[in-house]
């Protein structure tokens, strides 16, 4: 089980290089990510936007980025279908969003000429190392479903096994999180909490432990669950926290990261490759950690 981003990072180098497509690649930080990538072997590259803004910036951060391909291409839209279609016919290994709106790229990888496309549902998911933990915690969806229902957020759960799966995470635990860890139906979160449970009970949901519904100090306290006399034996040992609606995992990753000092990674999964799409204003360490948990998704 990988447990830290060193060990990640490490990892990935092993098993890298991996190509990244970078769709409008003209930015410090991702050009930052790229290059500290590169100088540890983890990736080869091809630059996709303006290549001369590319280059300068690439010459302001001393980064060689001659062995790379690089493709002019000024038009965000162009240049992101440009970056997908690649993957798609099997020249790059993932798709990495540079300077380019989150919704061009996505309608880029949704694209259904040379796009990403499975007929799942596109999730976000994002690993969070903290002292607070004792190992990755895992948060999805805090950037694509809006309000999943029931099936929904199954084949969210199903689209963070990818991850675990990537992290040698056996059989990992999944906490279905809500505002209490009771069930109750004035609260819809809960009863899709019981049925999550109930569905990987009868094995609608392999290679996963589905418990909840669970508050977030139970989920990852065990002294907290301890005190609430919760029995459930993932109480303060869960993997994936599955939220219920995107408001909860927004404000979970960005006080994670802006309140706690967590170091965090994030990918968008359910697409035939890893799409790194981190938000503009993660730093360059998240990049490069979300870099390197899809060149471990993609040699799977």
């Amino acid at each position: 089980m990988i447990k830290d981003f060193d060990i990640l990072i490490e990892t990935a180098a092993k098993k890298g290089p991996k190509t990244v497509a970078v769709a409008c690649a003209q930015d410090d930080d991702v050009l930052m990510a790229l290059k500290n990538a590169f100088e540890k072997k983890m990736i080869k590259g091809i630059l996709i936007g303006d290549t001369q803004l590319i280059q300068k910036i690439a010459d302001e951060i001393d980064f060689d980025i001659s062995s790379f391909e690089c493709i002019h291409i000024e038009d965000m839209k162009e240049a992101s279908l440009k970056a997908v279609s690649l993957v798609s016919e099997g020249k790059a290994d993932m798709v990495m969003k540079g300077l380019v709106d989150t919704s061009i790229i996505l309608k880029a990888v949704l694209d259904k000429e040379v796009g990403l496309r499975t007929g799942n549902v596109l999730s976000h998911v994002a690993i969070f190392s903290t002292a607070a933990y004792h190992k990755f915690m895992i948060v999805t969806d805090a950037a694509m479903n809006i309000a999943p229902d029931l099936n929904t957020k199954k084949q969210i759960i199903e689209n963070a096994l990818s991850v675990t799966r990537a992290l040698e995470i056996d059989c990992p635990n999944v906490g279905v999180l809500a505002a209490k860890e009771k069930v109750n139906p004035a609260m819809p979160a809960t009863l899709d909490a019981a049925a999550l449970v109930e569905m990987c009970n009868k094995g609608e949901i392999p290679g996963c432990k589905v418990g909840g519904p669970f508050a977030l100090d139970n989920a990852i306290s065990k002294e907290a669950a301890k005190t609430k006399k919760i029995s459930d034996p993932m109480a303060g040992d869960v993997d994936i926290l599955l939220c219920p609606a995107i408001e909860t995992g927004n404000v979970l990753y960005k006080a994670l990261n802006f309140i706690a000092g967590a170091e965090s990674a994030g990918v968008i999964v359910g697409a035939t490759a890893p799409v790194i799409l981190t938000s503009r204003a993660d730093s360059d360490a998240t990049k490069l950690n979300s870099i390197a948990l899809a060149v471990l998704m993609s040699s799977k």
